[in-house]
C-alpha cells in the first residue's frame, strides 16, 4: 500500500483513541492489521516507570501485565507442520497501550473506563499454497473485553486467547471467517533473559530500554484450520515478552528482528536496529541460547548479517531482505536464513511492515546446524522516527 502524510498518521492514532472512549469494542477481519506497538514509542510519557536498570524478576507474577509502563506485547511465533511435512507458521500477538500515566485516586472507576487500549494480530502462513493470513482486533482494557492475568496466565481480547491451562501449558486460540488456530505450546525451559538481567538498551537516551524475557523451543500441538479444512500439525513456538516506556531514540528508522529454534535445541535472537544510512544503532544486540540452555550476550561488534537476495512487494513497492547471511565469529557460527515464502507484509492503518516464517542452515563448531524462525522487517516503508514524531505531537 502507500506512504502516508503525518496528518493521515496522527488521524489514525486519534482514531483508535475515539474508538477506546466511544465503542466498547471493534473486531476487523482485514488482511491489513496496524503497526505493531513492537514499533511505537510515544514520547509524552508522563508518570510511566522506565526500563533503567536490570530487575529482579518474579514469575509467575511477571507473565502478566506491567502497566506502570506505557507499552508491552506477548508475542507467539511458530513454525509448526503435518505429519506428512505440509509446513505453516503463524503469529498471535497480544498488545497494551496505556493512555495517560498512571494517577492515584481514591474514587471508585466506572467498569466501563480503563487506561489501557488492547490490540491483537493473528497471522498464518499457508506455506504450500504461498497464502498468507493476516487480522487485527482491538479493544479497551475494560468490562473483561480484552486484559491480561498474571495468576492463572490469561491474556486475550475477546475470543483470541492465550490461557493457562496447567503450569507450563498454554492453549492459543484465534479464528476468523477463513482461519483459525487451536494449538497447546508446553514450557520445558526457564524463562531467557535477554541483555543485563532481562534489561535490553536500545538507544542512546536512559530508559531507551525494554525489560524483556524469551519462552523458546516449546513443542506445540494443536490444529490449524484454513477455509474450512483443519491440519493436525506439531512444531515449536517461540514467545516473546517485552515492555518498556519511550523504548526507541530518535533517527532509528526501523530494525530486522530474527528469531531461530534450531535442531540441537540451541537458539538465536538477534535485534539490527537501522539509521537512515544504513549504519546499526551500536546499541543493536542479541542473545544465543546454547542446547544445555546457556545464555550467551551478544552485542553489534560479534556478528555480521548481510543480505543475499531481496523481494520487492507489488503492493507496497518496498523491497525487503529476503535472503541472508548470518556469521558470529566467537560462537563460530555461520547460519544462512530465507523466507519460506516471500509475500508476508503487512500493510496497516499506519505502516506497511513485513513479518513471517524463514528456514535456517548452517555450522555452529564443527556441527551441522538447521531450524526455523520468524523474521521482523520494519522501516522499508515507513520510518519509524517519522511515526515517534507524529504519535508524540
Amino acid at each position: 500500500m502507500r506512504q502516508r502524510s503525518l496528518i493521515h498518521l496522527i488521524l489514525c492514532m486519534f482514531t483508535v483513541c475515539s474508538l477506546w472512549f466511544l465503542w466498547p469494542t471493534r473486531a476487523a477481519y482485514a488482511h491489513s492489521p496496524r503497526l505493531t506497538w513492537r514499533e511505537i514509542s510515544v514520547t509524552n510519557t508522563g508518570n510511566f516507570q522506565k526500563a533503567i536498570a536490570p530487575k529482579t524478576w518474579h514469575f509467575p507474577a511477571d507473565f502478566g501485565a506491567h502497566e506502570d509502563y506505557q507499552t508491552e506485547w506477548w508475542y507467539y511465533t511458530g513454525n509448526v507442520e503435518t505429519s506428512e511435512g505440509r509446513p505453516f507458521g503463524f503469529q498471535l500477538t497480544f498488545f497494551r497501550q496505556a493512555l495517560v500515566s498512571p494517577q492515584p485516586t481514591s474514587e471508585e472507576q466506572s467498569h466501563w473506563r480503563g487506561n489501557q487500549i488492547y490490540s491483537a494480530h493473528f497471522t498464518v502462513s499457508d506455506i504450500e499454497n504461498q497464502q498468507f493470513y493476516p487480522y487485527e482486533r482491538f479493544s479497551r482494557g475494560a468490562i473483561k473485553l480484552a486484559g491480561a492475568n498474571d495468576s492463572p496466565y490469561h491474556i486475550w481480547l475477546e475470543d483470541w486467547t492465550a490461557t493457562e491451562r496447567e503450569p507450563g501449558i498454554v492453549n492459543l486460540q484465534a479464528q476468523t471467517p477463513d482461519v483459525a488456530i487451536n494449538l497447546t505450546v508446553q514450557q520445558t525451559l526457564p524463562p531467557v533473559l535477554h541483555g543485563a538481567r532481562g534489561l535490553r538498551i536500545k538507544g542512546p537516551e536512559p530508559g531507551n530500554a525494554s525489560y524483556y524475557y524469551s519462552l523458546i523451543q516449546q513443542p506445540t500441538t494443536g490444529s490449524i484450520t484454513i477455509k474450512g479444512q483443519t491440519f493436525t500439525v506439531t512444531g515449536l513456538t517461540w514467545k516473546d515478552h517485552e515492555y518498556a516506556t519511550n523504548l526507541l531514540g530518535a533517527g532509528t528508522i526501523g530494525w530486522d528482528w530474527f528469531s531461530a529454534q534450531f535442531n540441537n535445541g540451541s537458539a538465536l535472537m538477534l535485534y539490527l536496529l537501522r539509521h537512515e544510512d544504513g549504519s546499526l544503532e551500536p546499541t543493536s544486540a542479541g542473545t544465543f541460547i546454547t542446547p544445555d540452555g546457556d545464555t550467551l550476550p551478544l552485542t553489534s561488534a560479534d556478528w555480521t548479517v548481510n543480505v543475499l537476495d531481496t523481494w520487492k512487494s507489488p503492493e507496497s513497492k518496498a523491497t525487503y531482505p529476503d535472503k541472508w547471511l548470518i556469521q558470529i565469529p566467537k560462537l563460530e557460527l555461520v547460519l544462512q536464513g530465507q523466507s519460506f515464502m516471500h509475500n508476508q507484509e503487512l500493510s496497516t492503518s499506519t505502516a506497511t511492515y513485513w513479518e513471517g516464517a524463514v528456514a535456517f542452515q548452517g555450522h555452529w563448531k564443527e556441527g551441522l546446524l538447521e531450524g526455523k524462525g520468524y523474521v521482523e522487517l520494519t522501516g522499508y516503508v515507513d520510518r519509524l522516527d517519522t511515526l515517534l514524531s507524529a504519535t508524540s505531537e
